[in-house]
């Protein structure tokens, strides 16, 4: 399962780092490419539903068919001749994405030993981290070097492996009870999901306004020579793997909701210091690694806590964490955008995200306090 969310990282995140050589191929300026980050995101969002849709299958074959999905989008990413073509390959892409997480968590949660939830979602999750540490610096190796159009082919031939790997090991599990198309929806109707959902949204918004623009803020303010972009890309998928499996063990050890609530304290001071720090090199690295390390240090525990507050509907449950976190990105990679159009320079997004950080840290306070504390 992990090999899945490994193809569909490389899908999203390598968009950050090779905007610039979209927007020259397309004829478009690095903004407006940036809104291509966000039709991904908007595909998260309109796929995530439909696996209510789906609820009565097997789960392993909800997972074969979400890859053949995620073939098709990439595959027709990469023979896009124009900006319009693209966005609509972007969200054909983005499709699968949160229900391939929200089904495989619950899958890795049902195979894990007792009280190793977390830590086999981590694991799970650990496929997109891997993508940010080689397939994001070979994805844009291959767009400096030949096309960016080859990163996209790369994953679509990427899919065919994911398609037999998961029909010859993923196991057979037993599925979730159907409790109908409206008891799907259910759990929504109380608080904690929607703390947890806000802080998501907002608060992995606040590390996009600052990420979606990498690439220049690295060259143009740090003062990085374009070439090496990939091995500081590198860097940031090693924080990112860190971050996810140290998130994953420690929820095991205290609770999902407080690991991820300061963990997004962590995230909201690290933009800010970068803002203030960008100019110097070294220290923006540092920073960069410490901010991606957040950014999926709370994402298993995001994960693991809405599946077990979402009674009912786990399978939507599951899905809408990734929802919000595309969402998410949406957003910030829009707001992150605006104080560029306006002319300023490219510390900006970082100071954009850092108050939707914060809101994040406030949410999952309220969740960890008021309700996962209370449970436990």
């Amino acid at each position: 399962m992990a090999f899945g969310t490994l193809g569909l990282g490389i899908a999203e995140f390598v968009m950050m780092a090779i905007l610039p050589y979209i927007a020259a191929d397309l004829h478009i300026t690095i903004p407006t490419a940036g809104h291509l980050i966000s039709a991904y995101a908007l595909g998260v969002c309109a796929g995530a539903p439909l696996l209510t849709m789906a609820r009565k299958l097997p789960l392993k074959n909800i997972l074969l068919g979400l890859v053949a999905v995620m073939m098709a989008g990439n595959l027709f990413a990469s023979l896009a001749p124009n900006y319009w073509t693209m966005m609509m390959a972007r969200f054909i892409s983005g499709l699968p994405h949160g229900a391939y997480f929200g089904v495989a968590s619950i899958v890795a949660e049902k195979l894990a030993d007792k009280g190793k939830g977390s830590e086999a979602v981590s694991i799970m999750i650990a496929g997109m981290t891997i993508a940010n540490l080689f397939g994001v610096p070979l994805g844009t190796s291959l767009s400096t070097l030949l096309s960016w159009r080859l990163t996209f082919l790369l994953v679509g031939v990427w899919g065919l492996i994911v398609l037999y790997y998961i029909w010859k090991w993923v196991p057979q599990v037993e599925g979730l009870p159907d409790t109908g198309f409206k008891g799907q929806f259910r759990f929504l109707k109380t608080k904690a999901p929607w703390l947890i959902l806000g802080a998501t949204m907002l608060g992995n918004g606040g590390v996009f306004c600052w990420y979606s623009y990498i690439n220049p803020l690295l060259t143009q303010v740090s003062g990085f020579p374009t070439e090496s972009v990939t091995l500081l890309m590198v860097l940031a998928g090693f924080g990112m793997v860190v971050g996810n499996l140290l998130g994953g063990r420690l929820s095991d050890i205290y609770t999902p909701g407080r690991v991820a609530a300061y963990t997004q304290l962590l995230l909201f001071m690290a933009l800010l210091a970068i803002f203030f720090a960008a100019p110097v090199g070294w220290l923006t690295v540092l920073l960069m690694c410490l901010c991606t390390a957040g950014l999926f240090a709370v994402s298993s525990p995001q994960q693991i806590s809405i599946i077990h507050f979402a009674k009912g509907g786990e399978l939507l449950g599951a899905a809408c964490v990734q929802v919000a976190f595309n969402l998410g990105n949406a957003i910030g990679a829009f707001l992150g955008g605006l104080p560029l159009e306006a002319g300023l320079d490219y510390r900006y997004p970082a100071l954009i995200g850092a108050p939707l950080a914060l809101v994040g840290f406030v949410l999952l306070t309220l969740f960890y306090k008021k309700y996962e504390s209370t449970k436990a």
